[in-house]
């Protein structure tokens, strides 16, 4: 079986946020997949109108602060009681209360960094170029536009998912072309 490939995405802007989280939802139920929004700020009801899945940042964080958490006891251990145990005022080699902090610390920051680099592969970051950003009218996204892109196979004709955003309140639609990678 031969994957489709996608070259082209019609893009759509819409007046405000309310009107590009409905289209988006009504376009997901019509059955288009891999659409994705873009406004200056998050939108309420965006993930939700997308289709998108739970988000998985605090599995990737929980399973960070547990590692760091186990790598600070298992360090401390190995120095304290095998590497180079020290006997001073009766304290014990394995003394727990006293790693508290740096196995705290540790865990935090192998938390932040679990996050940080989970998010950027989650989000597959960084993404330097993508053909919808050739759209000269795209630079309102950034400021305040309000757009959904949905992607188009390759053959498709556009004509009839441009109608459909059209009679779903977009201003402006075109037709961006050229090579994903």
């Amino acid at each position: 079986m031969e994957a489709t490939v996608l070259d082209s995405w019609v893009l759509a802007e819409f007046p405000t946020p309310d009107a590009l989280v409905d289209a988006t939802r009504q376009m997901r139920e019509k059955g288009f997949e891999g659409m994705d929004t873009y406004s200056p700020y998050p939108l309420h009801g965006g993930s939700e109108a997308l289709g998108l899945p739970p988000s998985r940042v605090p599995f990737i964080a929980l399973c960070g602060g547990l590692t760091g958490v186990a790598t600070a006891l298992a360090m401390q251990t190995w120095m304290n009681t095998v590497d180079y145990p020290l006997n001073i005022g009766g304290r014990p080699l394995l003394s727990l209360p006293a790693w508290v902090p740096i196995t705290f610390e540790l865990g935090v920051l192998f938390a932040a960094f679990g996050i940080f680099f989970g998010l950027l592969g989650l989000s597959r970051l960084p993404q330097p170029y993508h053909p919808v950003f050739e759209s000269e009218d795209f630079r309102t996204a950034s400021t305040h536009g309000y757009w959904l892109s949905v992607p188009q196979a390759t053959g498709t004709d556009a004509t009839p998912v441009m109608d459909q955003l059209k009679a779903l309140g977009a201003t402006q639609v075109t037709l961006v072309t050229g090579e994903k990678e």
